[in-house]
């Protein structure tokens, strides 16, 4: 078993209400793509294995790191949010947030809602999505040397959930906390995945960059 390096894509489009205007990076996303891919060339990281969903957002952020070739895998794409977010509106009168507060406490409300059934036709049920995650690192976990995969915050988060035994309310705290480029691993200890690393942003952390760690 091989140990996995998630890496969220840069910032996206921040103006966005719905799954395609989102799927963009924005400039900023772009130059935070391209500060990682210079800190792990210059730390010789060895990711011999690279891959990433099939998003604009991941394709985009996997070129601009620069460390090569990334095999694209739609299981590593991420939760159609604003499309639940829209049904909820649609079928239950939960407004959609216009701001960063509203949305802190609109995420658990969705996720707990999927979670449980309660979103008619959504895009794909909860335990859709946690088994294609499941499914989409066991395998490259079994492959031969360390892994970088570019995906998502929702897709991160689901992965800590799996490894740690969140709850739903858990985890979506945990998607909120995660930052654009961001690193987390898995490493393997006995016969698991073990979290070792979690929402590292050492390519943000000189002063003159401390505006590029975003959330959103």
């Amino acid at each position: 078993m091989s140990h996995i390096t998630l890496v969220r894509h840069g910032q996206a489009n921040t103006e966005a209400r719905d799954e395609t205007s989102y799927d963009r990076l924005s400039p900023l996303g772009h130059q935070q793509a391209q500060w990682l891919g210079a800190h792990l060339r210059a730390s010789a990281a060895d990711h011999g294995r690279i891959y990433c969903g099939t998003l604009t957002r991941h394709l985009e952020t996997a070129q601009a790191m620069g460390l090569g070739e990334a095999v694209r895998d739609p299981r590593l794409n991420e939760l159609e949010y604003f499309t639940l977010a829209q049904l909820m509106e649609q079928q239950r009168g939960v407004a959609i947030p216009q701001d960063r507060e509203g949305f802190v406490a609109h995420l658990p409300l969705v996720f707990e809602a999927w979670q449980r059934g309660e979103i008619d036709n959504p895009p794909e049920s909860f335990e859709a999505f946690e088994t294609r995650v499941r499914e989409a690192l066991s395998e490259i976990a079994a492959g031969s040397g360390p892994a970088l995969v570019v995906t998502s915050g929702g897709l991160i988060a689901m992965a800590m959930r799996q490894v740690l035994g969140l709850g739903v309310p858990s985890m979506a705290r945990m998607a909120l906390a995660i930052m654009n480029t961001s690193l987390h691993r898995l490493f393997p200890i006995g016969d698991a995945l073990s979290p070792v690393l979690f929402n590292a942003v050492p390519h943000l952390e000189q002063p003159e960059r401390h505006y590029a760690q975003t959330h959103l």
